[in-house]
């Protein structure tokens, strides 16, 4: 096995947008945490494909913005839909903000534009290397790493956990995930396709079978996300092709090529704490959520970087008074999350026809008062977490 440090500052467990992006800003305040993600690098699950005004925000602080905005499509406009009917209207771009769009690009993308910011800043993960075991100490924690058939023993002043929804660092830390998994299954695909709709918008479909999300990416291809009773096993185009037509827009829609698909359970869930000890927990590893609004990837960079500072001070001096801050402030920003994502999801799912006719109702209501549909952008931009 590969001689480690028997012991380290700061230890990061994952190495996803969220991982990444704290190693990231850490580098940029001085301190060089050690660094393990059990998967071989591009091989993460790749799901999230927006990036919010506040996440872009958040990242001039670790100098990825300009690459991220050249690879990136940037998109102003957010349609919820019946068919080709508008129910609502989302605009980003009178937000204030120096980035009044979201910006469209595979997460896969984003976590190689990360990853080569952090080897420009001296870093690197170490991947192959799975978390087994955790034991708490009061000045700091244990670590049983493995690779392969060798494990090895690490100690760390702090442990961070953001290696996702399934996450050893909450489970060996004895950290409760409270919450309950949706009846849906979602599935997801990335198509190359022809479209009637314009390329700087997302529309959300509704429909009596479920919900379907089209969002254009880079390279002129698509993103279709739907809920659908029970994934199939065999998830191909003609499948995506049949959910396409049936609950999309009129007009020209065909599907050339798939390049990507994924079925997915989802949950909604937050960890009972994000900082007990010395372990503190960031992303999916502290909350799980609807994907409604693209929600997720987005709050684990910002509470990735915003722990950057704290961490840096508790590490240096002792003094944990901003990480309790940190703590209750993303607590509660991800109770708010969830708590948003999950009445989207229920709004989106209602299929009863008197339940659609007067969401569409309110729907229209919203679509004549601008402020109401701003303060939705806002929402869905998350610059009110500022």
């Amino acid at each position: 096995m590969q001689s480690w440090p028997g012991e380290t500052e700061i230890l990061i467990i994952g190495a996803g947008p969220t991982g990444l992006a704290l190693a990231c800003a850490l580098r940029e305040l001085g301190l060089k945490p050690l660094h393990f993600d059990k998967h071989l690098e591009g091989l993460n699950s790749s799901r999230a494909a927006v990036i919010h005004p506040r996440t872009l925000e958040v990242l001039e602080a670790i100098g990825v913005v300009p690459t991220l905005l050249q690879e990136g499509l940037r998109m102003e406009k957010f349609r919820l839909r019946e068919g080709s009917k508008v129910l609502l209207q989302m605009d980003f771009s009178p937000l204030p903000t120096a980035y009044p769009f979201a910006l469209m690009i595979p997460q896969q993308d984003t976590e190689r534009i990360l990853m080569a910011r952090l080897r420009e800043l001296g870093g690197e993960v170490i991947r192959g290397v799975e978390l087994t075991d955790v034991k708490m100490e009061r000045e700091g924690v244990k670590a049983l790493v493995r690779r392969g058939t060798e494990e090895h023993w690490i100690h760390a002043r702090w442990l961070v956990g953001c290696d996702g929804g399934r996450s050893s660092v909450r489970q060996r830390a004895g950290i409760g995930f409270e919450g309950e998994p949706y009846e849906q299954d979602f599935i997801l695909a990335d198509v190359k396709m022809v479209w009637p709709l314009r390329r700087d918008e997302a529309s959300l479909f509704l429909s009596p079978e479920g919900m379907m999300l089209v969002a254009p990416l880079p390279g002129d291809h698509f993103r279709i996300v739907a809920t659908v009773a029970q994934a199939p096993q065999d998830l191909s185009l003609p499948f995506f092709q049949s959910l396409v037509d049936r609950r999309g827009p009129s007009g020209a829609k065909r599907i050339t090529e798939m390049f990507w698909t994924s079925p997915f359970h989802l949950q909604h869930r937050v960890a009972s704490s994000n900082f007990l000890g010395r372990v503190l927990l960031c992303g999916d590893a502290a909350h799980v959520h609807s994907p409604a609004g693209g929600q997720g990837m987005n709050t684990g960079i910002q509470e990735a970087v915003s722990l950057a500072k704290p961490l840096r001070r508790a590490a240096l001096t002792g003094d944990e008074a901003g990480l309790r801050e940190w703590s209750k402030s993303r607590h509660r920003i991800a109770k708010e999350v969830i708590s948003l994502t999950h009445r989207m999801t229920l709004a989106i799912g209602l299929s009863q026809p008197w339940q659609r006719v007067l969401r569409n109702m309110i729907l229209g209501v919203i679509s004549r008062l601008p402020g109401l549909s701003q303060k939705f952008a806002r929402k869905l931009s998350e610059i009110d977490y500022r």
